[in-house]
């Protein structure tokens, strides 16, 4: 199993020096330009700050850019970091909608990645914008403004059947979430369908998940005011995506929030009725939001997070190793991410 965190401030780039001393295997830099720092800048700061981890994005956003721009970011940043860059593409779930905007649809996606694929295996391609399609590729590249000479893995962002087909039809990884990208089976069942779709052989395929965990004290609860404090954010993260889904298109709630559910979607009516959507998705893995605290019941927190006492969280990674899982972010509130990250190194990587 290996070990990441996630990077969203210019001033937190001490953190991934941190996490490089405490064994941690990879640093994902967030993309949300109304919650955090900018992605390229703070990649550019920690690769030049560390020597091992690896350095990526966690998740690039196709709808803040055009395709050749993100070859060109991540592969300026592989100049930096030759052989330890990696390039994370999600549709965008907070970045966008923080903006009002939706998630890109699968198709766009599809096709943004392939202009990627292409433009960082130093090939030319179709590239379609603003009505105008045109064969691009890498210029100049006797300049070394870029390094695509040294392989930049492409992990596609999937939570949904289709987006995770895509990653094995057209990436060399997959970073999907727990609880909300369902199974670890399942999801790498539809990455083998897309690679079949293309005839792709996955050897050195990695799958990620992006999950809410949290380390129990020997004499504590899930009521306690601590655990609220530290993982509540991030399980609310998943409430708020479904939320979103249930007013787009009318998504039925997954079980797991069957025992909130209509008291909280009378909530949210009541409440976004006098607020904009930055705000709506303002506490995103940052800080629980004071109003929606008693949303977070001991049930909502098993159901949504990696919970227990160190060797409790062991036997977990252990189970979902076996599943095929190859390795785990997760995203502490800001304010603690340095102790939690250092407490779960010691505690748990140390003894895995």
């Amino acid at each position: 199993m290996k070990f990441g965190v996630s990077l969203g401030r210019i001033d937190d780039v001490d953190l991934a020096v941190q996490a490089e001393g405490f064994g941690y295997d990879f640093c994902w830099v967030w993309d949300s330009p109304l919650l955090r720092s900018n992605l390229w800048v703070v990649m550019a700061l920690v690769a030049e700050r560390t020597e091992r981890i690896r350095v990526g994005s966690g998740v690039a956003i196709p709808g803040l850019r055009v395709a050749p721009t993100t070859a060109n970011a991540i592969a300026t940043i592989n100049r930096l970091a030759p052989g330890r860059t990696f390039l994370g593409v999600g549709t965008g779930n907070t970045a966008m909608r923080s903006m009002g905007q939706l998630p890109m649809r699968v198709a766009d996606y599809a096709e943004h990645l392939r202009v990627i694929r292409a433009l960082l295996n130093g090939e030319t391609v179709e590239y379609a914008a603003n009505g105008r399609t045109h064969p691009v590729s890498f210029q100049s590249r006797e300049l070394n403004y870029v390094d695509i000479e040294h392989p930049i893995p492409i992990h596609v962002g999937g939570f949904g059947p289709k987006s995770q087909a895509l990653a094995g039809e057209l990436g060399d990884g997959l970073i999907t979430g727990i609880p909300r990208g369902g199974s670890i089976p399942d999801a790498l069942a539809n990455v083998q369908r897309g690679a079949d779709h293309t005839n792709r052989n996955l050897d050195n395929f990695e799958t990620t998940a992006l999950v809410n965990m949290l380390l129990l004290n020997s004499d504590e609860t899930l009521t306690s005011p601590r655990v609220l404090e530290e993982v509540g954010s991030s399980v609310m993260v998943n409430v708020h995506y479904l939320y979103d889904r249930f007013l787009e298109v009318g998504a039925e709630p997954s079980r797991f929030v069957e025992s909130i559910w209509e008291e909280y979607v009378a909530f949210r009516r009541e409440r976004d009725a006098n607020r904009s959507v930055s705000d709506v998705h303002s506490s995103h893995y940052g800080h629980l939001d004071p109003e929606e605290a008693r949303f977070v019941t001991p049930e909502l927190i098993r159901e949504c997070a990696i919970v227990g006492q160190p060797g409790d969280i062991i036997e977990q990674l252990t189970d979902l190793e076996l599943q095929g899982l190859d390795g785990i972010n997760f995203i502490p509130p800001v304010d603690q991410q340095y102790d939690i990250y250092a407490r779960f190194a010691s505690e748990v990587i140390e003894k895995m």
